[in-house]
């Protein structure tokens, strides 16, 4: 495995880089080698003896997986699902919990389109009521209007840690202190914050978090997982589900499994998730902190460059920035500068009002341009999108 400073390493790992400029870690980042060759070798097992078979004889190292993920996020392996994506992690924890009429759902202001849907609908069919804690006046979550807002028909505190639209950060390990002084369940959705910063679910004080392989962690499409604070899992029902996550022991009785996978179903993409377990093994070896460093140094230098450009108007809120940098360009529709920059070999994506819209009606914001650098990028490839916007005709 290489070290965080072995730049050329790290890029002679990413065979992505030879032929583009990828600045859309938000969206995907670009696999590593190791990654794409154990899902490949899988495979051409799966091919070769069989798929049943080939799951046999990797049972071994897909069991490691549980391991690998439960040392990105300072858990156990039994607490720790693996799922189709992040939001089938997040949906499997949030429609797990009860709601009855009165019950309250605190949430973010920048809240996840996929997740603000999910209050809704339960809220229609619970009386369950959403609340949106303030935000303070740089637009970051405010703890102390959280702490104000603590009664006992607080249910739920669900936010996302780094939301889609933007660079901010919020103060997740803050509202966990609060959640946990108040006996509150909390859910982190923390899908941009794996891969380029450090998680550890007991300094955040979360009892649920969900996340997805293919961001800043490099790993496949179609992977993601969910952690579950183990005191809590005996209070859990799956909203759905199988053999797998329940055992039939009578004709009229099922019992869940012990662990997290309860909410796991038996089928699933075995070649996938040996590639999520290689990324998060790469990113492991890397140094999340090393990682986190290098991805807000890069995108900080984006910023600045993006200042200089004519036309451009940053919009990312609060001190502590990510390394999502959101911008628009004055009298260019987003999407049209979206494909032309693709089409000149840079990657980087729109963020439609949608996505966040409580956050976008809020600071009135367009569909915005996002650029999201990685650890190996570089500064010329971060001068040539700088570049480019300015030969935007």
């Amino acid at each position: 495995m290489p070290t965080f400073f072995d730049l050329d390493k790290l890029r002679l790992d990413t065979p992505g880089v030879t032929h583009r400029n990828h600045l859309n870690n938000a969206g995907a980042g670009l696999l590593a080698r190791p990654v794409l060759e154990k899902m490949v070798a899988y495979l051409r097992r799966e091919a070769d003896i069989g798929g049943y078979e080939a799951a046999y004889e990797a049972s071994g190292e897909l069991a490691a997986v549980y391991d690998s993920v439960a040392r990105l996020v300072g858990a156990s392996p039994s607490e720790i699902a693996l799922t189709e994506n992040a939001t089938v992690a997040w949906q499997m924890a949030f429609y797990a919990l009860r709601f009855k009429p009165g019950d309250r759902i605190l949430t973010a202001r920048a809240e996840y389109a996929a997740n603000y849907v999910a209050f809704l609908q339960v809220a229609q069919r619970t009386g369950a009521v959403i609340d949106v804690i303030p935000d303070d006046a740089q637009g970051v979550l405010d703890p102390a209007a959280l702490q104000r807002m603590i009664d006992g028909r607080v249910r739920l505190i669900a936010i996302t840690w780094m939301p889609t639209n933007s660079g901010l950060v919020n103060p997740a390990e803050q509202v966990g202190k609060i959640a946990r002084a108040h006996g509150i369940p909390y859910l982190l959705d923390a899908c941009q914050a794996v891969g380029q910063t450090p998680v550890d679910v007991e300094r955040l004080g979360c009892d649920m978090l969900s996340a997805t392989g293919r961001k800043f962690l490099r790993g496949p499409r179609g992977t993601g997982f969910l952690y579950v604070r183990k005191s809590l899992l005996p209070d859990l029902e799956p909203p759905m589900i199988d053999h797998f996550g329940a055992v039939w022991v009578a004709p009229d009785r099922y019992e869940l499994r012990p662990d997290a996978r309860r909410f796991e179903t038996w089928e699933n993409n075995y070649a996938a998730r040996l590639g999520l377990g290689a990324a998060v093994d790469y990113a492991l070896a890397v140094g999340l902190g090393e990682a986190e460093r290098r991805c807000r140094q890069l995108a900080s230098a984006l910023r600045d460059m993006l200042r200089d450009v004519p036309g451009v108007a940053l919009h990312d809120p609060g001190a502590e920035l990510s390394a999502i940098v959101s911008f628009s360009v004055q009298g260019r529709d987003a999407a049209a500068v979206n494909l032309q920059l693709l089409n000149a070999g840079i990657n980087v994506s729109h963020s439609k009002p949608s996505s966040a819209l409580l956050d976008h009606l809020a600071r009135q914001l367009p569909t915005v341009l996002r650029a999201s650098p990685h650890y190996y990028n570089t500064p010329q490839e971060l001068e040539a999108l700088a570049a480019a916007l300015r030969a935007l005709r």
